[in-house]
């Protein structure tokens, strides 16, 4: 079994070649604009303008905690928006808004379009910046749904 290649750099320029996936976390009340996803909208408008237009038309999909939206952003590149945060932290608050249940149902969907397209998996530490989560709890998700069905996950930690 392979395990989870850890890297410093950018998620937003995955290694490798062939077929790829960026996930990321987003939260369940259509918010865009903190920490990961302003990396993404600077180097590509698509997933952020897909998930607003997600979120804004929720009564009619499935928009919710554990969805994945997969946006094309380059030939042989996605971005995955995974719903697995309810809300955003609130100042003083010691609630963090992660939801590992949310995250590990996104991952089997993550998992299954990845096999599909034959596709490696790319990601920051998913869940663990503003959603509060902790890389311990999340890690084991990640091999669990992707690493042992041999898909190959790269986490980045961005310098800086």
């Amino acid at each position: 079994m392979s395990e989870i290649t850890y890297v410093r750099g950018d998620a937003t320029a995955p290694s490798g070649q062939g077929p790829r996936l960026i996930v990321h976390v987003c939260n369940d009340i259509g918010g865009w604009g903190k920490g990961f996803v302003r990396a993404l909208s600077r180097r590509w408008p698509e997933p952020e303008r897909a998930f607003r237009r997600w979120h804004r038309e929720r009564a009619d999909n499935d928009f919710a905690l554990g969805a994945v939206q997969f946006v094309p952003v380059e030939p042989d590149l996605w971005v995955a928006n995974l719903v697995g945060q309810r809300g955003i932290r609130r100042a003083g608050s010691r609630a963090v808004p992660v939801r590992y249940e949310a995250i590990d149902e996104g991952l089997t969907a993550v998992a299954a379009r990845a096999a599909e397209l034959g596709a490696s998996v790319h990601m920051p530490r998913i869940g663990c910046g503003l959603a509060g989560g902790a890389w311990s709890r999340v890690e084991p998700l990640i091999t669990e749904r992707l690493v042992r069905r041999g898909t190959p996950v790269t986490v980045y930690d961005h310098d800086g």
